[in-house]
């Protein structure tokens, strides 16, 4: 009995096949193991194995090859130059913050010639001027210094009395490339001054002629190591731009009263 009922199927499913379907059939699909290329793939891999154009300037760039020993007689010979030339000079400026950064900037543009050494303890110039009170940015300046900042051509907001300038590092920065651009200023970073040369005019009275120095690092461990002797500064004029007291700060001025310089000078 099922021998019909298997051909009626069939012949109801035949005729159905003839029918137009409900929706549109899909197309088979190539086995994922196939090697039959598939479009998609093919484009992915061609643009992978193009040349990449190169999105910003900086693309292939590369540096110049240059040896370890080439550096290194770069920076030396240069700085054992600068201390040789600097051994006498001119004026020495102890502090390379604000006033002595000022005190070098206007040196240089009333006698372009004088030499200018700046000696300054610290690895960065600059000072406490890279901020101001209480570490907040802005630096407040009393007039009429603010024509300083007009030289510069650093702005500010006028209010006043006084002037404020939207972040100390500006112009800390400014006066610093400005100084150190100079061809007769040399900064000695790094550098700490630990005493004065003290010597005796023909008349019998004592006047500085100069700076002693050290490496900074060495003059921090003199409790710990010995025999680290210093180096020395000759000069017409020695000027303190220290403001702060600290492991050397204002320690140069303090020198002269323990000296007599300066009662014997007040005297005359």
């Amino acid at each position: 009995w099922h021998r019909p009922l298997t051909r009626r199927l069939v012949k109801s499913i035949a005729s159905k096949s003839d029918m137009t379907p409900p929706c549109q059939a899909v197309p088979e699909t190539t086995a994922y193991a196939s090697s039959a290329p598939v479009q998609g793939s093919a484009k992915v891999a061609a643009a992978l194995e193009a040349p990449q154009q190169p999105s910003t300037p900086f693309d292939g760039y590369k540096f110049e090859p240059i040896r370890e020993s080439t550096v290194n007689r770069a920076m030396t010979s240069r700085y054992f130059r600068d201390l040789e030339a600097y051994a006498e000079s001119d004026i020495v400026i102890v502090g390379a913050g604000s006033a002595g950064l000022s005190c070098a900037y206007e040196l240089s543009k009333i006698a372009p010639d004088v030499k200018v050494a700046i000696i300054e303890q610290n690895v960065a110039p600059g000072g406490g001027a890279w901020l101001g009170g209480q570490l907040f940015s802005a630096m407040v300046i009393r007039k009429p210094a603010h024509l300083l900042l007009d030289e510069l051509e650093v702005p500010y907001e006028d209010e006043g009395t006084y002037v404020v300038c939207k972040h100390a590092a500006l112009m800390t920065s400014t006066l610093l490339s400005k100084t150190l651009k100079n061809p007769n200023v040399k900064l000695f970073n790094a550098t700490a001054v630990e005493d004065l040369i003290i010597k005796d005019d023909p008349q019998g009275f004592k006047y500085c002629a100069g700076v002693v120095t050290n490496w900074t690092l060495v003059a921090l461990n003199h409790d710990t190591q010995s025999c680290m002797d210093p180096n020395v500064i000759e000069s017409k004029v020695v000027v303190s731009g220290c403001g702060h007291d600290g492991p050397f700060g204002a320690q140069s001025v303090k020198r002269l009263p323990k000296l007599g310089v300066l009662d014997v000078h007040s005297q005359q």
